[in-house]
């Protein structure tokens, strides 16, 4: 999609997007702006829709680089867990595994907290007193399926929504 050039804005709206853009300017200072702006409902509502798509357009870039630089960073996390994985085993192959360095300081020592646990049977071999009991989960497509066909005391649809579309 496009930049702020692709729509034209009036100088009186290009100070409402300055001020959507500032992160100072607060929501009732802005409104209290746009509500001052003299014109006719379809102008308005015009002008509202660029400003819109707009901050929708530069919102998507700003999702597809938040996504770019997640990426990156799992993978520099993978590459020097990987390294730090080579390492210990370098080190503990050659048993070498407490030393100092005039930069670093290296051990190779076993984690604490809880000691790792796998269950290996299928969960109906284990016996009761070690499952633990789960509350019931309502299943929602069922109820609403439910609602289409009578009425019932405990469950009931709330209205929909209404959204504004802009195309």
């Amino acid at each position: 999609m496009g930049n702020i050039s692709l729509y034209e804005l009036t100088e009186q709206y290009d100070a409402v997007l300055n001020m959507l853009y500032d992160g100072e300017t607060d929501e009732q200072t802005i409104m209290d702006t746009l509500e001052s702006i003299e014109g006719e409902i379809e102008d308005k509502a015009d002008n509202y829709a660029k400003l819109i798509r707009i901050m929708q357009t530069d919102a998507e870039l700003l999702k597809k680089e938040e996504d770019r630089l997640a990426a990156r960073r799992r993978s520099l996390e993978n590459r020097s867990g990987q390294l730090k994985q080579n390492l210990q085993a370098n080190l503990e192959f050659i048993g070498k595994t407490k030393f100092k360095t005039a930069l670093f300081s290296f051990s190779v020592a076993t984690n604490g907290g809880l000691q790792p646990l796998t269950i290996t049977d299928n969960i109906g071999d284990i016996p009761g007193k070690y499952l633990i009991p789960q509350p019931p989960v309502p299943d929602k497509d069922a109820i609403r399926n439910l609602l289409a066909e009578k009425d019932v005391e405990w469950a009931h649809l709330e209205p929909r929504g209404k959204s504004l579309r802009i195309r």
